[in-house]
């Protein structure tokens, strides 16, 4: 029996499982499992599985797993969450760490209050309310948010010809001047609307002040009612700077029988 210890914890609620890999013996390779521990509800369940390495050349290297198993480049939520917690397993020394990603080297602080500020990396490819924030996202800006169809339209744009072969995450987006942004999303992955999306949130925040009108810092609620703040300087043509800050919550830890995960996955 391979026990394998987890913190659970959530960003905005975005909930993730956090496994510190930093002795090198997790099966990363084993993708069917992990998405069966990100299964609800047979395995803990989760929205992200990211798992802490060590790395060479910065406090500690995240490796992020969607619920079906996939790895993504970025997620801004785990990106914070995962900050708190290589703080309080020691990956990270300080409150400022560095810490490397698929997307590229990301840089956080951990602030009071539980809340964790990450600098992003910077959006890119944007344009027709397409933008690349870590991972791609489409908006889809809206006037009424609560009769938005994420899970139909949302699927349907995910898996569009446009998109393919990879897909995008669809952001359905309320905008009000100067700086308020209410937010749904279709999860790339996660295959459902997600409670809330860091680097959507990001992707909403600089289409809104590309093309909507809005200034930084921009205020993102979230679909579970949570406040995320974006940050950054745009010149005309292009994003620096951007930062996300919000709330992040520790759960519960546990261990979970890993062996017993393939049951569970058929």
């Amino acid at each position: 029996m391979k026990m394998i210890p987890f913190v659970k914890m959530h960003g905005a609620g975005n909930d993730f499982i956090l496994v510190d890999d930093r002795a090198g013996d997790f099966p990363i390779d084993d993708h069917r499992r992990i998405a069966a521990m990100a299964t609800r509800p047979d395995g803990i369940g989760c929205e992200g599985v990211i798992i802490v390495q060590r790395s060479e050349t910065a406090d500690f290297r995240m490796r992020f797993f969607n619920p079906d198993g996939t790895e993504a480049d970025l997620c801004g939520n785990g990106a914070r969450c995962v900050a708190a917690f290589a703080l309080e397993i020691g990956a990270a020394t300080s409150a400022k760490m560095s810490f490397e990603t698929a997307a590229g080297l990301v840089r956080a602080e951990v602030l009071g209050g539980q809340k964790v500020k990450v600098a992003m990396p910077d959006p890119k490819d944007f344009g027709d309310d397409f933008v690349v924030a870590g991972v791609p996202h489409k908006i889809v800006p809206v006037e009424n948010l609560a009769k938005a169809d994420v899970v139909g339209e949302g699927r349907r744009i995910r898996l569009s010809e446009a998109f393919a072969p990879a897909g995008t995450n669809v952001d359905f987006v309320l905008y009000r001047k100067p700086n308020r942004v209410q937010i749904r999303t279709y999860e790339r992955g996660v295959e459902a609307e997600t409670g809330a999306c860091g680097t959507g949130s990001v992707a909403a925040a600089v289409i809104g002040v590309a093309d909507y009108g809005l200034s930084f810092p921009v205020h993102v609620t979230t679909v579970t009612g949570y406040d995320l703040v974006v940050d950054g300087v745009y010149d005309g043509e292009t994003f620096s700077s951007v930062t996300l800050t919000g709330p992040v919550k520790r759960v519960f830890s546990g261990a979970i029988d890993w062996d017993g995960l393939d049951m569970v996955s058929e």
